[in-house]
Formats: structure tokens, sequence, C-alpha cells
């Protein structure tokens, strides 16, 4: 099976190994992974801020980044959900329309992909360690996500999982939210990351990397002894690769 790898600016900017190990996981699960350098971002960004011309203008180039004919994958339900849901006030009713709504029913979060379409929960990996799961708005509510990480989280060899309070609350990134109220952001992230403490847990895991840079951020600033995780760097825990 072929499949086209989406990389988000971001995780191409600051956290490139989870993007390796994407590659690793699907490769793990015998794909083709095919990925074009020329991609950069899906224009989320600009949605949020309520540029929409400077968005669809980013759409288009990522509609002509990616083929209609294969499942695209990426390692952030906060992409995929701007381009299953925020494509949707940008491109109906438009020359593109057609070509939107077939890329937007081939495109999935990995965890998703691996679990809804290739059927494969196992890998293989080990993390002795204690965590709990941290769900992402984007994929809770856009990408329906719930179940799917949470199964490959327990073929994982040593790790234990557990369900802390609240684990559906937002984490306070929400992009420019962070910013333009830095106060209520921090807050949020000290709850949830208190959330995770009360567990006894070492990492909080995700399948959002933007929420997990947030929460990593409030966690470094405080010097607290717990770190976080992306889902496909869990998955490739203790494996080794040629």
């Amino acid at each position: 099976m072929k499949v086209e790898l989406f990389i988000p600016c971001f995780v191409d900017q600051l956290y490139p190994q989870t993007a390796f190990n994407t590659k690793k996981i699907l490769e793990k699960a015998g794909c083709k992974v095919i990925y074009n350098p020329k991609q950069t971002c899906c224009g989320q960004p600009a949605y949020n801020a309520g540029y929409w011309n400077e968005a669809k203008e980013i759409g288009n180039k990522f509609l002509n980044d990616f083929s209609e004919n294969n499942y695209i994958v990426a390692p952030s339900a906060s992409c995929v959900g701007m381009v299953k849901n925020g494509y949707n006030d940008l491109f109906t009713n438009t020359v593109v329309h057609n070509k939107c709504r077939s890329m937007q029913g081939n495109i999935f979060e990995l965890s998703d992909f691996l679990i809804n379409v290739l059927k494969k929960d196992y890998f293989g990996a080990e993390l002795e360690a204690k965590a709990v799961y941290h769900d992402s708005c984007s994929g809770l509510r856009e990408c329906k996500i719930k179940e799917e990480p949470r199964l490959l989280l327990s073929k994982v060899m040593g790790l234990e999982m557990i369900e802390m309070e609240d684990t559906d609350m937002c984490c306070g990134f929400g992009g420019t939210f962070a910013v333009k109220f830095d106060a209520i952001s921090s807050a949020m992230a000290e709850q949830k990351v208190n959330h995770a403490l009360a567990k006894g847990a070492q990492y909080i895991i995700s399948t959002d990397l933007s929420c997990l840079m947030q929460l990593q951020g409030y966690i470094d600033k405080n010097n607290i002894q717990l770190k976080t995780m992306h889902l496909a760097d869990v998955l490739v825990s203790g494996l080794i690769f040629d």
C-alpha cells in the first residue's frame, strides 16, 4: 500500500525525529511511504486567525502537493482535522471541490490509520514507564479519535497506562490562544500537568505535538519531573531498524 506522508510545518522544524519515527512505523506496518519535500503547511494558523484568503492560498498548495489516489497520513490530528473540516469553509463549491473531497476522505491521523485502515495494533515496542494519555481537542472532536491510540499503547510492553482526570480537557495551547490569553493558557497547562502528576505519571502521551509542546514548556519552566512523548515515538521505543 502506498502512503503519502504529511509532516506538518512545526513538526518538520521542531520535532523531526517524530517525523522519521512515523515513517518507520508505517514501513513496519507494510506501507511504501512517499514523501514530497515541497510540502509546507495545511493553512491552519492563518485559518484560525481569520485570514481565510491566505489560508486558502496555502490550502491550494496542499491540494497540489498531495495525490487524490493514495492515503495521506500525518502524526498530527490537529492538521488532519484542518483538512477534514476547515477545508469545507475554504473550498466548498470551488473549482477544486471534488479534489478536496477526495483528499478529505483519504487523509488520516497515524493511530486512526493504523487501527482502522491497516488493522494493526502491535509493533513490538517496549517502554518501562507509567503514563497518562492526553486527548487533544482536534483528535477527539474533529477526528473522532479516542480508543485508537489507547489500543496501540496497551500493546507496548512495560508501559502502564492510567486514565487521568479530565483527560479530554484542553491543554491551553489553541494556537494563537496561547499568545493572546497567556495567563489562561498557562493555568490550563498547569491543571493538565497536575492531573498527570496526581496519577504518578512519568509521561504524558498524545497524538498532537502542539499539545505536547505547550505542556512541555510549562513542565520545563517549572522544573517538574515529567516528560511528554508523541505516540509515534512510543511505538518505536526499543525497536531496532535497519
